[in-house]
């Protein structure tokens, strides 16, 4: 659940690089006057080659008309950008909260033991390419209450390891064994970074974690049948590895493997038949599983975020493929680009900030994921208390509780 990473100083917001307009285009193609250090600015802008008429299409088919109400994404965007300052960046909940053991210091979330428990604080650090490229206002509520609704959904599929949420930002889970196997699933021959299947396969690659990948796939095509892709860790990045591997290098035990494979495939099916009631495509994502006590296999971790997945709007998908269009998306795949675009995320020491309105698209996008998929309308958190502060109170009196 917590991995070891490369961390860059802290981040902060400059406007110096524009991304002008936070309602963005149907089709993004961020390009830079130069690769400097400097960063120039950005352009975001439909595909010349296009006709006029599949322009006004993609105008039709945009995120906006799957949006609907405009006008909370006005209202939400005030609140968002007024809370750039005060992201949760960082939390301190063992020199806080009394009982709290150290701390373990994951990509967004940060681990505190407690007895049997586990206190897991997900945090508005936003994650790529195994570095932290910045802080999402509101992320962290965002993936902690998606999580939660999924793990309450998907209890006829497995058992998961959650006991209670004291705080918008918080999950108290049982401790157990976790295996250091990350379960991938998908659907698309998609992706960008250097584990993504289309990066793979695009280099040639045919036999990719146990799967025999058929020639002739385009990006974004539908695969056959839904695939697992497991991965484990390195050092500081997910390094693909086969069925047969995970077994003889002790990872995990036949049984375990075919255990949680079979529960993931299973979420993963069970997650694109609910988004697509709300007019999503879950193109992939990931899983993690734990051992309790008495042996049973747990799902842990997160569940259907935006940040383990990859959500794509399903009404403009066909459209946009045939087109050779990137599908509009509704994750941090922009993110990721756009970082790809201004830097080499994988070897610069130092990465660029995030544009001001990048972020807050971002962060508007997450929002707008959880109120589509579980059809009720988020929760702003009250400003009055220092956010830290807050989770501390709720932690400890929740711990307490549990004694």
């Amino acid at each position: 659940m917590a991995e070891s990473i490369r961390l860059n100083p802290t981040k902060t917001f400059n406007p110096r690089i524009p991304f002008t307009n936070h309602t963005l285009p149907s089709i993004y193609s961020f390009k830079t006057k130069s690769k400097s250090k400097k960063f120039a600015s950005i352009s975001a802008s439909v595909s010349s080659s296009q006709s006029q008429s599949q322009s006004q299409d993609q105008q039709r088919l945009s995120l906006d008309s799957l949006i609907g109400n405009s006008s909370r994404k006005d209202e939400l965007f005030g609140s968002i950008r007024s809370s750039l300052p005060h992201c949760l960046s960082e939390t301190n909940l063992h020199l806080t909260v009394p009982g709290l053991k150290s701390k373990t210091r994951g990509k967004v979330r940060d681990i505190y033991e407690s007895g049997d428990y586990l206190v897991l604080v997900t945090t508005d650090r936003q994650s790529a390419f195994d570095r932290i490229l910045a802080s999402i206002p509101f992320k962290g509520q965002v993936l902690n209450e998606t999580s939660l609704w999924w793990f309450e959904k998907t209890r006829h599929i497995t058992s998961n390891a959650i006991i209670s949420s004291p705080d918008k930002n918080v999950t108290i889970a049982k401790k157990c064994s976790v295996f250091p196997v990350e379960f991938v699933v998908r659907s698309y021959v998609t992706g960008s970074t250097d584990t993504s299947l289309w990066t793979v396969y695009n280099k040639g690659v045919r036999k990719y974690c146990g799967n025999v990948l058929p020639d002739g796939l385009v990006k974004n095509q539908k695969l056959p049948a839904n695939i697992l892709t497991p991965t484990t860790k390195a050092a500081d990045h997910d390094v693909p590895v086969t069925p047969d591997e995970i077994v003889q290098r002790g990872l995990m035990t036949q049984a375990d493997y075919d255990e949680a494979s079979r529960k993931a495939l299973s979420l993963f099916e069970y997650g694109q038949s609910v988004a697509l009631e709300h007019g999503l495509i879950l193109v992939d994502t990931k899983y993690e599983f734990g051992k309790a006590d008495d042996g049973s296999v747990l799902l842990i971790d997160e569940v259907h975020t935006p940040d383990s997945s990859r959500y794509w709007i399903a009404h403009s998908y066909e459209e946009r493929f045939h087109s050779s269009l990137e599908p509009e998306n509704v994750d941090k795949e922009f993110l990721r680009l756009w970082f790809k675009d201004h830097c080499n995320p994988y070897e610069d020491e130092v990465l660029p900030d995030a544009p001001e309105d990048l972020v807050c698209e971002l962060a508007w996008r997450y929002i707008f994921l959880y109120e589509k998929i579980t059809n009720s309308k988020f929760e702003m958190p009250r400003m009055e208390e220092p956010i830290h502060d807050r989770i501390s109170r709720n932690v400890a009196r929740a711990l307490s509780s549990l004694q």
